[in-house]
């Protein structure tokens, strides 16, 4: 075909494939065209004559082995972007064979001469070192490496946990916008649980709400005050189902998320990227990094978004401010310390709304609540917060063995918060729309000091290898928390009444607090390997002091001190073939916020923290050579001291669950065009020891007992369509019940905290422009689409409230790299 003809097809056979959404054959190319064709590599080491194969088949050249040549070699790993012959001389390392090419374009494999190992011309790209690190980014939709679990640079095959990782590439696809989006098609979590609210994020992991952590330390959560944190300034979310404790600390038995920032790099990259989408949202997101100085003594970074949106519901707006400067200084080859900072300013409304049952799960004689209408007032409602981080990681090696590393964090978030909650029980809602109302005062602040040092030892007890982790974390959290709520004015289902009069509302502070923590722990940890087994065993002793002061309760003052012994012990075997079987036992230990009057003594008292424990047994697989792994986990996990908080906000303890189910996982790329993520989950919940008989057995709330999703992307490299990729989605959440425990008798019906299951679907178009005209070089387009076929659906009723789930979003993004 002539590039004149070809030029004149691409614009018109691309628009067919947009238009119809529909694969269309790729011309071939010529072997030489597909050798040099730069890729993204990820491979482990593995057979020599496997790994050959991959890369062959992948980039479409012709390989002739000879078997006795490769027979019982290992390949070298191929990690970094490579052309074909690139790779494979990657592969070829310490093997003594090289690369042949005949004049006919196709490769053989020669015995290298004695003491020359001769590399074909490569094109080499990305990071100087051309490794993964559980800390840095990585290329593909597989990552391979992990610290989340063990705080030590661990390949992710051999973690002998249940472990998810949401990479930089994934996260692009997919125009994630917020953690709910970027953990959503991982199993065990259920993310959005009462729609998409532009002020947090409702995620169950396993049952329970998960701690999140960033650069390793955790980060600060109030009953308001939420981290949010922006998904742009992320290289990867990774989720760890399962307790975490006997090395985190506070962390409750579902599990956490442990993200990394984006750090300063060597390599100089800059990245601008301009969206909207079909709620008016207007967002600038830039990132630049790359050396101060020639001599690499000084490396920067700084990203940051501007956002200002409307959102899917009336009158409320969506708008943030945000950015994060780093600083790494390159003390000696050996030492390097990085500052990370952020600031976060946010100014919204509820956008999951508090809408009556009447109009919504049921009939109303009114009619029916339609999902975008705003039933609060937007001339008194608000939600106001300030976040902002500065800390700074630090790290040293001091000698062959022993490495030493320090994480610091201050973190503060102030809100104030007013917002209207519409009905709250069944009646509420008059025959011709009437409906009574709440209004909501909050005033909330936390603040947290974080420190977390730890030695790292390497070495070898005979024929047993050792990573021995010895460390000692403080944390102080301050908060400040005051609730005040009142009857607010009535307004209309159908017709909303706007700017009523509130000065007259009296308000009761049902909660309002000073607590103080304080808890200092010590733990250890050694991963042992005797051949192709791993062994890890871990314990932590944590000291926890609370201080509260309860202002709506007369000023009472409650002290208290607890320490807890928290374990994890895990075994697992690597064969060659690429499959992992695994066996863990861990435990969890979490301080709960706030505190109840003792039912004997009439003392207000801060709650006792929580336990947990959990049996899982699992087994990964990555085929030798492939960028692609299946994980499967089965689990038993029990919690005791439970405290849940009521709709009323009233907090209680209520005793004991048990959560069983098993997960399946595939993520990666199954050929060089497909990448998939999928997943399904089983998890079957109940309270087994309560205070109320209607407890007994029943389900956590928002514990879908299946749950499943997939995702595709389809990406051409070569031919008319090069560059041009789709992606589509599907995610299934099962029935749930959300009455929560202890308040069966506030509610008339059960059934008015059932929701049934629902399946939505999300899609994607993009196109690499520079694959269309060199000068176009960098820049690339995208369109994407949350429920893209709008289905209307209840996301949750809790008994009191329902909230819709989110209605279609369609999000257009132009991005810039150079």
């Amino acid at each position: 075909m002539s590039r004149t003809l070809q030029t004149l097809l691409r614009p018109t056979l691309l628009a067919a494939a947009v238009a119809l959404a529909t694969p269309l054959a790729c011309t071939q190319l010529l072997a030489a065209s597909q050798a040099s064709s730069v890729r993204a590599y990820n491979l482990p080491a593995a057979p020599l004559s496997t790994t050959l194969t991959q890369i062959a088949s992948q980039a479409g050249i012709a390989l002739s082995l000879d078997p006795s040549l490769a027979a019982g070699r290992t390949s070298a790993p191929v990690q970094g972007q490579f052309d074909a012959p690139g790779a494979m001389a990657q592969a070829l390392r310490g093997t003594g064979l090289q690369l042949s090419q005949t004049p006919a374009g196709t490769y053989s494999l020669i015995a290298a001469p004695e003491g020359v190992m001769a590399l074909p011309e490569t094109s080499i790209q990305g990071r100087q070192d051309g490794f993964e690190s559980a800390w840095g980014p990585t290329e593909t939709y597989a990552a391979t490496r992990t610290a989340s679990g063990t705080k030590t640079d661990t390949a992710l095959i051999e973690a002998p946990r249940s472990i998810s990782v949401a990479t930089r590439q994934q996260m692009d696809d997919r125009a994630v916008q917020n953690l709910d989006d970027a953990v959503r098609y991982m199993p065990g979590v259920v993310a959005s649980s009462y729609g998409s609210d532009s002020r947090a994020e409702w995620l169950k992991v396993r049952g329970f709400e998960p701690t999140q952590f960033l650069d390793g330390l955790p980060l600060p959560k109030g009953a308001y005050v939420m981290p949010k944190m922006e998904t742009w300034d992320l290289d990867r979310v990774a989720l760890l189902r399962g307790p975490a404790s006997s090395v985190y600390g506070q962390t409750p038995p579902g599990g956490l998320l442990d993200m990394v920032s984006r750090r300063p790099e060597a390599q100089a990259s800059h990245e601008v990227q301009v969206q909207v989408d079909s709620y008016n949202r207007k967002q600038i997101s830039f990132d630049s990094t790359g050396k101060i100085d020639d001599a690499d003594t000084f490396e920067y970074r700084v990203s940051g978004v501007v956002r200002d949106s409307g959102t899917s519901v009336e009158h409320i707006d969506d708008k943030r401010y945000n950015i994060a400067p780093s600083l790494t200084w390159n003390i000696n080859p050996d030492t390097k310390l990085t500052l990370l900072s952020q600031f976060n300013r946010d100014d919204t409304g509820i956008t999951s709304q508090f809408l009556p049952i009447q109009g919504t799960k049921y009939p109303s004689a009114a009619g029916e609540i339609r999902y975008h209408k705003n039933l609060g007032d937007p001339d008194w409602e608000f939600y106001d917060k300030t976040y902002y981080a500065l800390g700074y990681a630090f790290e040293t090696r001091l000698n062959d063995v022993w490495q030493f590393k320090q994480n610091l964090r201050y973190t503060k978030s102030d809100l104030s918060f007013q917002g209207i909650t519409a009905g709250g029980y069944y009646g509420s809602v008059a025959d011709d729309g009437t409906v009574q109302r709440g209004a909501n005062i909050v005033n909330e602040d936390i603040s947290q000091f974080a420190l977390d040092n730890n030695f790292q030892a390497d070495f070898d007890t005979g024929i047993v290898k050792h990573t021995l982790l010895l460390g000692a974390d403080y944390q102080r959290v301050n908060h400040n928390y005051k609730w005040q709520y009142g009857s607010a004015p009535t307004s209309n289902i159908i017709n909303p009444v706007y700017g009523q009069d509130f000065s007259n509302v009296a308000y009761t502070a049902f909660q309002n607090y000073n607590q103080k923590t304080d808890d200092f722990g010590v733990y250890v940890q050694d991963q042992l390997a005797l051949d192709k087994w791993r062994l890890t065993l871990g314990g932590r002793q944590d000291l926890l002091k609370t201080k509260t002061k309860f202002y709506n309760l007369a000023d009472e003052r409650d002290d208290r001190t607890d320490s807890a012994f928290t374990g994890n012990a895990a075994l697992s075997y690597v064969f060659d073939s690429g499959f992992t079987p695994y066996i863990s036992y861990a435990e969890s230990f979490q301080a709960e916020q706030g505190g109840a009057a003792d039912v004997t003594t009439g003392q207000s008292n801060a709650f006792k923290p929580g336990t947990g424990k959990q049996y899982e047994v699992g087994l990964k697989y990555q085929p030798p050579g492939s960028d692609i792994m299946f994980t499967a986990a089965a689990y038993d996990l029990t919690r005791k001291d439970i405290v849940l908080s009521d709709t009323f906000g009233t907090s209680r303890p209520l005793g004991e669950a048990k959560v069983r189910g098993f997960e399946l996982e595939a993520v990666g790329n199954v050929t060089e065009n497909l990448k998939v993520t999928a997943s399904y989950t089983y998890a079957n919940s109940k309270m087994t020891k309560v205070t109320d008989p209607l407890d007994k057995n029943r389900p956590l709330p928002l514990t879908p007992e299946n749950a499943a999703s997939i995702w595709g992307d389809y990406t051409w490299h070569t031919g008319v369509l090069d560059g041009f990729g789709v992606g589509f989605g599907a995610r299934y959440i099962g029935e749930t019940e959300n009455i929560a425990i202890g308040s069966y008798g506030f509610v008339a019906n059960p059934n008015y905290g059932h929701s049934n299951a629902y399946t939505v679907y999300d899609a994607a178009v993009h196109y690499d422009l520079g694959r269309l005209n060199n000068s176009l070089k960098g820049v690339s387009v995208s369109v994407n689409a949350n429920n893209v076929f709008d289905k209307e659906y209840i996301s949750t009723c809790d008994g009191f409230y329902c909230y819709y789930g989110d209605r279609r979003s369609v999000l257009a993004s132009v991005d810039y790299k150079w």
